[in-house]
């Protein structure tokens, strides 16, 4: 019997659309704030070389999510980069250099690669939703009242059509749920009996059972939940985050958990973000609130390698073929 563990695989999400702007100019390749050897050996892997910051360099692999500062300054300082590979599939704390630098510098990003374990995620969120395990991991007595409704057979609204909500709706298969999809265009989706665009997200959300957001945060997207959303949904209905916090009014949010406009809120990512200490989700009987890790590091460094050696592959190329994740810089993601 083989003791080899599967992990989690990168997934490739596919787009026959052209490249927002000319094909980078190949050359070395700088991996910054801090080279791992892992994504080093990436770029090594794919052909690449790697080197320090300076005139010279054309790509540049971008590690750190948390400091777009940092990613400014290192393309003032090298403006012949042509190509940027950013971390996160999430990539509104760099849109203002996204927006600058869009019209001649190609960026990339994780979106898609880290399906498998964020979706693993909200799935456990919608199942402990659905099962009050919020309720049941603060109890301190033995409760008497039955509580908890079965996934299987439920109206599940899934929010956005990305990698993230594709494999979602794959792990939801075996419930034998019913999915809508709510995105952009209204282009089937496997796996979901319908597909609506964003603007008819009202005209669903009364059917729905359980809603899951895996949509990018855009100034459009923005708060897409609130107050309106919230009270034309089912009292039992839940609702699972694992986008951006902003994607929900929280105030709201905290008002419809209260109020019982909806039984349950799974949260890996809310806003504010940390949720301080004390806000009212900490202590909200319907919440449960992960502190956005729906993918750890351990998780998520060999999936970004492997977006790191496609993508350094294609910027080898030369041809702006096989770039995977491009960032659409009027879209914003």
């Amino acid at each position: 019997m083989s003791t080899v563990t599967r992990g989690h695989r990168a997934v490739v999400p596919t787009s026959g659309a052209p490249l927002p702007i000319d094909a980078p100019l190949s050359g070395p390749v700088a991996v910054l704030p801090e080279p791992t050897n892992l994504h080093v050996t990436a770029v090594t892997e794919a052909g690449g070389t790697v080197a320090p910051l300076d005139a010279d360099t054309r790509g540049l692999v971008w590690l750190d999510p948390r400091d777009p500062s940092g990613l400014e300054d290192a393309l003032d300082a090298a403006p012949g980069v042509g190509w940027v590979q950013l971390p996160f599939a999430g990539v509104d704390a760099f849109a203002h250099l996204i927006q600058e630098h869009g019209d001649r510098v190609l960026f990339t990003s994780a979106k898609g690669a880290y399906a498998e374990p964020v979706a693993e995620h909200a799935l456990a969120l919608t199942l402990g939703a659905l099962r009050v395990l919020q309720k049941r991991a603060r109890a301190t007595s033995w409760a008497t009242e039955p509580e908890g409704v079965s996934l299987y057979g439920r109206n599940v609204v899934v929010i956005g059509a990305g990698g993230i909500a594709l494999e979602y709706i794959r792990l939801l298969a075996p419930f034998d749920v019913d999915v809508t999809v709510v995105r952009r265009s209204a282009d089937p989706v496997d796996g979901a009996s319908r597909t609506v665009t964003t603007d008819q997200l009202d005209e669903v959300l009364p059917g729905a059972d359980v809603v899951m957001i895996a949509a990018a945060m855009t100034s459009g997207t923005a708060k897409l939940f609130g107050k309106r959303q919230f009270a034309i949904m089912k009292p039992s209905a839940r609702l699972v985050n694992i986008a951006r916090g902003g994607l929900v009014d929280t105030d709201s949010l905290v008002e419809a958990l209260r109020s019982g406009a909806i039984a349950a809120a799974g949260l890996d990512v809310t806003e504010p973000e940390p949720l301080p200490d004390g806000h009212p989700l900490w202590s909200e009987p319907g919440a449960i609130v992960t502190p956005h890790q729906a993918d750890t590091p351990e998780m998520v460094a060999p999936l970004l390698a492997e977006r790191v050696r496609l993508n350094t592959a294609a910027f080898l190329g030369g041809t702006g073929e096989g770039f995977v994740g491009v960032v659409d810089p009027v879209a914003g993601y």
